[in-house]
């Protein structure tokens, strides 16, 4: 039977000393456990032994437009988009749990055949497991901002990343982010505008309205409840410019 990965686990020769995550031991319920063990096999993703790329045709049965969600929390939003384009693959990687099992539940209620999920490291997953150009899509809504000045170093969004990102996505593939912070807005833009790999889809070379296909979350309806802004960014993956 397989078993999920530790998401603190590394096989590479040198684990990533800098981690944009911080693994908490929250609460999971019974149904959640339960579907770790009994779904798990059916969506899951186990990670291999080796730096070779997942052959994502042979794990979806299929080849077909393809988006990654880094990070999903619950799986709403990556639920959603499923339900919506069933002729579209959807992978999710989140390093929590209580996350992974109340998503697992959700699929095997819908019975959903497009969606896989990975419990690791999602910087590890691009960097071993993904092939270059592999990717049409890949989603990072709502980030560990970091706020404290000495922990910004641990965010996600830095140049090191983006250009990982880019190798992964085909040419004219989106990277989508979010926040509700807007320090870390600046940031996202600032580092993306700068990348030669990425141009801006705002008309105003800035941020973008919140897209339909984003789905409204309880975290983000009470972000709105509390007067919080949110700022979303939207950018192409193009030929880098000599």
């Amino acid at each position: 039977m397989q078993t999920m990965s530790d998401p603190s686990d590394s096989h590479s020769p040198a684990a990533r000393k800098i981690r944009s995550f911080v693994l908490r031991a929250g609460r999971i319920t019974p149904a959640q456990q339960r579907a770790l063990t009994e779904l798990w096999p059916k969506y899951g993703l186990d990670i291999p032994y080796s730096s070779v790329p997942l052959d994502l045709d042979r794990v979806f049965g299929r080849s077909s437009q393809r988006s990654l969600e880094i990070g999903f929390g619950n799986g709403e939003n990556l639920l959603g988009l499923a339900r919506a384009h069933p002729e579209r693959d959807f992978i999710g990687v989140e390093v929590h749990r209580s996350g992974v099992g109340h998503l697992l539940l959700e699929l095997e209620s819908a019975q959903l055949t497009n969606v896989r999920v990975i419990c690791h490291d999602a910087v590890e997953v691009l960097e071993q497991w993904i092939a270059p150009e592999s990717l049409d899509e890949i989603l990072i809504l709502f980030p560990d901002p970091w706020h404290k000045k000495r922990h910004h170093k641990r965010r996600l969004i830095q140049m090191e990343f983006v250009s990982l990102a880019a190798s992964r996505l085909s040419i004219g593939g989106r990277l989508q982010l979010a926040t509700d912070w807007e320090p870390y807005a600046l940031q996202m833009l600032e580092v993306m505008t700068a990348s030669p790999l990425f141009a801006n889809l705002s008309t105003g070379q800035d941020f973008v309205p919140r897209p339909e296909w984003r789905a409204l979350t309880r975290f983000e309806r009470r972000g709105h409840r509390l007067g919080h802004g949110v700022w979303d960014l939207s950018f192409e993956r193009r030929v880098a410019q000599s």
